[in-house]
C-alpha cells in the first residue's frame, strides 16, 4: 500500500480536481508488464433497484490456471450521484471496503470499468489501482470515450481504441460472434500486458473469469438483500 488517499465526501468540481491530481501518480507505459503474476482478482459492483445500496465483490484466482482462492464482499449506501466519468467516486468506497476483507493481496486486479480510456484518463481501474498500489486493468462492456474499428470476428483479435489522438486501449474480441470488450491499462500495466492478461483469463465467456465471477457474486448479494 502507499500513502496516497483523498476524501470521498466531495462535490462534482472537487471530484474532477482529485482525478486531475491523482493522474500525476499514474504509471502505464506501453510495454509495462507486471511480474510475477501468481494471483489475479476481479472486481464488480451491483446497484440495488429498490434503495441506494451498492454491492461489491472481489474474487481472487491463481494465475494463469484460475483456481478460485478467495471471495470478499461489501455493501454500502452510495453517497455520490451517478455521473458518467465520475463513477469511481460512487463505486470506489465499497470496492475498497471489500478489498479490506481479503487475506490475499492479488498481483493484478481486473475491474469491470475503465482504465485510462476515460475523459480525464482516470477511470475506476486507474483510480483504485493508484490508491491500492496494485497493477490494474479496466475491462468494460461498453466504451466511455474514443473511436475504433470493429476487430475481426476471431477470439484474440483487437483494434486500437483511440481518444484525443492517442491509443488508450484496445477493443478486444474474446468470443466468436459476440460483442468485444474494451480493455485499457489501469495502473502499473501497459497496453500489451492488459490485453494479454485479459485474454489469459477468458474461459469460454465474453468476460474474463475473475470479473465474470465477481459479477455473479454481486448479483447474488443483491438478490439476498431483496428477500
Amino acid at each position: 500500500m502507499n500513502n496516497i488517499h483523498h476524501p470521498w465526501d466531495v462535490d462534482f468540481t472537487q471530484a474532477i480536481q482529485i482525478q486531475q491530481k491523482l493522474k500525476r501518480y499514474l504509471t502505464c507505459d506501453e510495454h509495462l508488464y507486471p511480474t510475477p503474476i501468481r494471483t489475479v482478482a476481479g472486481a464488480d459492483i451491483s446497484y440495488s433497484r429498490t434503495n441506494n445500496l451498492l454491492f461489491a465483490a472481489i474474487c481472487v484466482f491463481t494465475y494463469p490456471d484460475l483456481k478460485k482462492q478467495e471471495v470478499a464482499h461489501a455493501y454500502e449506501r452510495a453517497n455520490f450521484p451517478y455521473i458518467p466519468g465520475l463513477l469511481s467516486f460512487r463505486e470506489g468506497p465499497v470496492i475498497l471496503s471489500a478489498f479490506e476483507e481479503l487475506t490475499i493481496r492479488p498481483d493484478v486486479i481486473i475491474f469491470d470499468g475503465q482504465g485510462i480510456a476515460h475523459p480525464r484518463g482516470l477511470g475506476l481501474a486507474s483510480h483504485l489501482g493508484i490508491l491500492l498500489d496494485i497493477p490494474s486493468i479496466g475491462c468494460a462492456k461498453t466504451a466511455l470515450v474514443g473511436t475504433w474499428d470493429d476487430p475481426p470476428d476471431r477470439p484474440g483479435s483487437f483494434s486500437p481504441l483511440i481518444y484525443g489522438g492517442q491509443v488508450v486501449g484496445d477493443v478486444l474480441r474474446t468470443k466468436e460472434r459476440v460483442r468485444p470488450v474494451f480493455v485499457s491499462p489501469g495502473h502499473k500495466v501497459g497496453r500489451h500486458a492488459a490485453r494479454e492478461i485479459v485474454l489469459a483469463c477468458i474461459r469460454g465467456y465474453r468476460l474474463p473469469e475473475p470479473t465474470r465471477q465477481a459479477h455473479l457474486e454481486v448479483n447474488m448479494l443483491r438478490r439476498k438483500e431483496r428477500t
